[in-house]
C-alpha cells in the first residue's frame, strides 16, 4: 500500500487558493479512481481504494499546513507504512506557475508543511510531488499563497491538478524513475494572471 498524502488547509476560505493544489490533487485522484476521502482518521480525511492496480490510501491532514507532520506521522502508524511509501503532494512557491517536480527524497526548500513532515517523521527520506506555483512576478508569498486564485487561475490550477494526477497514476503503474524522467522537465512559462 501507498500513503498519497496532499498538504493544504481545511476549510472554504483556502480552496481555490494556491497553498491548496495539494489537497485538489487528492480530489482529483479520488474522483478518477472512486475513493471517498471522507473518513476522518488521525486527524485527517482520509480513503482506501486502488489506483493502477495498487492499493492507496488517500488522504488530507485537517491541521493546517504548517502542522501537517503529526497527521502524516499518525496515518503511516496506523497503516503499518514506513516513510518510503508515503508521496507527499504540495505546492511550490520555488517552482514557477506550472511546472511539477517528483523527488523520492529531498530537504523542505522552505516549505512549512514539509518541514514539518520532516521533523516529526525525522526523515526526508519521503517522495514528494511539487506543483510549481509561482506567477512569474514578485509577490508577497506569504499572501500570495491564501489569496483566492482569479478565473484564469482557477482554470489553469485545474490543468496543472490534472497533470499532477496523471504523474501520481504513472509513478504507481512505472515506478519512480520513469515517473520522473516524464516529469522532470520545464514548463512551458510562467503565468501573470491572478
Amino acid at each position: 500500500m501507498r500513503l498519497i498524502v496532499g498538504l493544504g488547509n481545511p476549510g472554504e476560505q483556502y480552496r481555490l487558493t494556491p497553498h491548496n493544489l495539494g489537497f485538489s490533487t487528492i480530489d482529483q485522484l479520488a474522483f478518477d479512481a472512486g475513493i471517498r476521502v471522507s473518513r476522518p482518521e488521525a486527524n485527517s480525511l482520509a480513503g482506501v481504494g486502488e489506483i493502477e492496480g495498487e492499493p492507496v490510501t488517500l488522504a488530507k491532514p485537517l491541521s493546517y499546513m504548517n502542522s501537517s507532520g503529526g497527521p502524516v506521522a499518525r496515518l503511516l502508524e496506523k497503516y503499518e507504512l514506513s516513510p518510503d511509501r508515503l508521496l507527499l503532494v504540495y505546492d511550490e512557491l520555488a517552482l514557477p506557475w506550472g511546472e511539477l517536480r517528483l523527488k523520492q527524497h529531498g530537504s523542505a526548500a522552505g516549505h512549512n508543511g514539509v518541514s514539518s513532515v520532516i521533523e516529526v517523521l525525522g526523515t526526508m527520506e519521503f517522495a514528494r510531488l511539487r506543483l510549481g506555483i509561482h506567477p512569474g512576478r514578485p509577490v508577497d508569498g506569504k499572501k500570495y499563497v491564501l489569496q483566492p486564485m482569479g478565473r484564469r487561475q482557477v482554470k489553469e490550477a485545474e490543468e496543472i491538478v490534472g497533470r499532477a494526477a496523471d504523474v501520481v497514476r504513472l509513478m504507481l503503474s512505472e515506478g519512480a524513475e520513469k515517473a520522473m524522467a516524464a516529469t522532470n522537465r520545464r514548463a512551458p512559462g510562467p503565468r501573470n494572471d491572478t
